[in-house]
This record gives structure tokens, C-alpha cells and sequence, in this order.
């Protein structure tokens, strides 16, 4: 059984390894498609192996959950690919109607976050549409 951590929600606690947001309101224009650059490791950053992108990345800086999988996903998952899951989750959560609180809705979570990473990959829902860019 996972519980929700104490003193805090349980989706807000997975949300604080997300980056903020720059709000700033300087959004006039689509930006030009850039070209695909890799952002260097920093200096004295944790490194993984990263299971989704196959090479050496800057890892978490502590383990997004309790227990053993949270262990594991701190021990091979990099920053940038568990934010693209923080992403994919929230879709999962909107379309399947996930209740994090409850036990049935933490267990399909952690099912598709195995799926995610270490199995076939965390499928859409069958009616999943994705938003047009605007």
C-alpha cells in the first residue's frame, strides 16, 4: 500500500522535484524551432545513467518517492526525464481520472510509472487527444 506523505498532498510532493515555471509574461511570439543542443552536466551535479535516454545525465537531487521504487527511480532516472513522467502523469491523472488519495489510483500511477521506465511504455488512453498548439 502507498499513503499519501504526511503533512502534505501527495500530488504536490511529487510535483517539487518540477521546475518552476517562468511566468514573466514575455510571451509574444512562437519561438523559431531550435536546434536539438544537449545542456552540460553542472559542475558537482549527481549523475545517472538514465534508463529513459539510455546515457549519462544529471540525476534528482533526492528520491521523488518513499520506499523502493523511489529508490530506483532516484538511482537511474535523470532530471529531464522525470519531468517528461511528471508530464505524462498528469495526462494519465486528467484522462483515467486518478485519485491519487486512494489506494487504486497510487497503484495504477506506480504501474504506469514501471511501465514508463523500465517496461513497454506508459500507453494514452484509448480517447486521448491531444491539445492543438495554438
Amino acid at each position: 500500500m502507498v499513503a499519501a506523505r504526511p503533512g502534505g498532498g501527495y500530488v504536490r510532493d511529487l510535483m517539487a522535484n518540477e521546475p518552476d515555471d517562468d511566468d514573466s509574461g514575455e510571451d509574444c511570439a512562437p519561438a523559431a524551432p531550435a536546434a536539438k543542443v544537449e545542456k552540460p552536466i553542472p559542475p558537482g551535479a549527481r549523475v545517472v545513467s538514465c534508463v529513459k535516454f539510455g546515457k549519462p545525465m544529471e540525476g534528482l537531487t533526492k528520491p521523488p518517492l518513499k520506499g523502493e521504487l523511489g529508490q530506483r527511480v532516484f538511482d537511474s532516472v535523470s532530471k529531464d526525464a522525470w519531468k517528461m513522467w511528471l508530464e505524462h502523469s498528469k495526462m494519465l491523472i486528467n484522462e483515467f481520472r486518478l485519485d491519487l488519495l486512494s489506494e487504486q489510483g497510487q497503484r495504477v500511477w506506480m504501474a504506469e510509472l514501471e511501465k514508463y521506465f523500465w517496461g513497454e511504455g506508459s500507453q494514452l488512453p484509448p480517447d486521448f487527444t491531444p491539445q492543438k498548439s495554438k
